[in-house]
């Protein structure tokens, strides 16, 4: 087995998802995820793409990411809104609260480290 893996998702059926109920501000918010690998250790990758909504979100674990396309915006609790958009990355830490808005539907590949 090669030691890299390709960001390619033609063949790889996505997972689908959505927000909790109770966590939805604005919209009707859906997910597409082609989850690329699931490392031992608890390391993930993959592409995420979601359709225009807002929502809160709470992470538990550091993820980095890098929109590919769309927009959209992250607001920490008590923060200022940073608007994200195809070419952009973020980290997002442990303990991280606030919320995300889809403006237009975004796609980013990401990895997580829980």
């Amino acid at each position: 087995m090669a030691n890299f893996i390709t960001f390619a998702i033609d063949g790889v059926e996505p997972e689908f998802g959505a927000p909790e109920a109770d966590r939805i501000i604005s919209g009707d918010p859906h997910f597409r995820t082609w989850n690329l690998e699931e490392a031992e250790g608890g390391l993930y990758s993959g592409i995420w793409e979601a359709t225009p909504g807002k929502w809160r979100i709470v992470y538990e674990e550091w993820e980095y990411f890098s929109l590919l396309a769309g927009h959209s915006i992250v607001t920490e609790e008590g923060g200022e809104p940073v608007h994200l958009k195809a070419g952009d990355r973020m980290i997002l830490r442990p303990g991280f609260k606030g919320t995300w808005e889809v403006v237009e539907t975004t796609r980013k590949d990401y990895v997580i480290k829980v």
